[in-house]
């Protein structure tokens, strides 16, 4: 199993030849599940040396646990199949829908915060999870806008999906620190409102500032509220390993590890 003190980063193409080359120490890695399905060859024989060396865990991006559409059971099971190849630990995806009657719009959208979405969800977890064959664990997205009908927080219909279903939480504490400066609300409503014991991962991430908002672009380092956010989170009773994402102008992977080891210092 990874250990609750395991740093991590997302598994991406510009470093494969440095962990192949250099194996680095480094707790586990993460692959966006999309990357992985359908296809075969290279990338999945560069997958195969990776996931023999380290731990994996799975995230995707294309679940749309939120819509209405019917569940993609092709892909679900293709997700399984990944995950028994690379023996991942922990699959997780978003709370959000991608689309609706068919139209993917390829975002992370957020979700109308009223208990018929709740139980909606929920549903979807549950059929998620049987054909997954254990738990999913779901992120809160970053949000720009917010429906007028919502009934609860983010946080309370996020923590009773995880509290009905035993799935868990992938609490990306950049994403709180968007959404609270995009909506006004404090972040650490948000932390103390989730049971903190359904957290299995945490993201942390960069995120660009233009002025009027917020804008979840993964573009590090990561900031220092955002590493405070994380602190406050773990000495709240949030124990778990911590993954870092940078995904635009990405440096070598020397200068991406040595951000995300400052996780050691937050958490001690």
């Amino acid at each position: 199993m990874i250990s609750s003190s395991a740093i991590g980063l997302g598994l991406r193409t510009v470093h494969y030849a440095h962990i192949l080359e250099q194996r680095p120490e480094i707790g586990f890695f993460e692959i966006l599940s999309e990357n992985f399905l359908r296809t075969a060859g290279r990338p999945m024989h560069i997958l195969d040396q990776i996931s023999e060396r380290y731990p994996i865990v799975m995230h995707g991006v294309s679940l749309s646990i939120g819509s209405t559409d019917p569940l993609d059971l092709a892909y679900l099971r293709e997700l399984r199949q990944l995950k028994e190849r690379t023996s991942a630990q922990i699959v997780s995806d978003h709370l959000c829908w991608t689309g609706v009657a068919g139209k993917n719009t390829h975002d992370l959208l957020p979700m109308p915060l009223t208990e018929e979405a709740l139980s909606h969800v929920i549903d979807r977890v549950h059929a998620v999870q049987d054909i997954l064959g254990g738990p999913l664990a779901l992120e809160n997205p970053s949000s720009y806008v917010q429906f007028a009908a919502a009934q609860m927080t983010e946080w309370e219909f996020l923590g009773r999906v995880a509290e009905r279903t035993g799935g868990g939480i992938l609490l990306d504490v950049n994403n709180v620190f968007v959404s609270s400066h995009n909506h006004g609300f404090d972040p650490l409503s948000y932390l103390r409102g989730l049971p903190l014991e359904r957290v299995v991962q945490f993201h942390v991430a960069g995120h660009t500032d233009f002025g009027t908002h917020l804008l979840d672009t993964h573009i590090g380092p990561v900031p220092d509220p955002v590493w405070q956010l994380l602190g406050k989170a773990h000495a709240l009773g949030a124990h778990a390993p911590v993954l870092l994402e940078w995904d635009a102008d990405i440096p070598p992977f020397e200068e991406v590890y040595a951000d995300a080891l400052r996780a050691k210092e937050v958490l001690s």
